[in-house]
């Protein structure tokens, strides 16, 4: 029988950060971040053993897990949404992925949802899509721009929305991608094998 508020684990590492909260019955019991701008695959799961040693609870103990899936950095993305789908099926528990403008939105419910992007650019909603756009024409939308969160605010968000979302069962999380990566494959023909 699981308890009637669970024990998440909660992490995200979608932008220059490793971040965790476990949320137990309804509070926080532990909380880390580290701002890193490369990294975060070889912290991440020392961090989140950080978490469970802090809330004195042992992976076993844990209902579900939530991640952040982006948008954001490419390879932070596929870090988090990788490392969660490893650890679900390790502990046979159900995650939850939360993208970053659901997050913003559940933190500055008066403000438009929107997560800055490279270039000036930032991501929203635009005709209920995610989108990529300006931020000087992001700025002229019909709602001002919710502040930037910090590192903790967003782990504390991904956890009390899986918390809103139990326990109906979560869903395999996918990667938010709304641009596609910088990198491209070479246009140049590889060179010629001689036999």
């Amino acid at each position: 029988m699981t308890d009637p508020m669970p024990k998440i684990l909660a992490f995200d590492t979608t932008h220059a950060h490793c971040a965790a909260a476990i949320l137990q019955d309804g509070a926080f019991r532990a909380l880390r971040t580290e701002e890193m701008r490369n990294g975060q695959a070889e912290r991440l799961m020392g961090l989140l053993q950080d978490c469970l040693e802090e809330a004195n609870l042992a992976w076993s103990d844990l209902d579900a897990l939530a991640v952040g899936i982006g948008p954001g950095n490419f390879t932070g993305i596929r870090i988090a949404v990788s490392a969660v789908r490893g650890l679900a099926l390790a502990l046979g528990i159900p995650v939850y992925g939360v993208d970053g403008l659901a997050q913003r939105a559940h933190l500055y419910p008066q403000f438009r949802a929107a997560v800055p992007a490279p270039r000036d650019n930032v991501y929203t909603i635009v005709d209920d899509s995610p989108a990529m756009m300006p931020l000087s024409e992001a700025e002229e939308l019909d709602y001002p721009l919710c502040p930037d969160p910090t590192p903790e605010d967003l782990a504390r968000a991904i956890a009390e929305i899986a918390a809103d979302r139990w326990p109906e069962p979560g869903e395999r999380p996918a990667p938010l991608y709304i641009k596609p990566p910088d990198a491209a494959p070479a246009k140049d023909p590889g060179p010629q094998i001689i036999a």
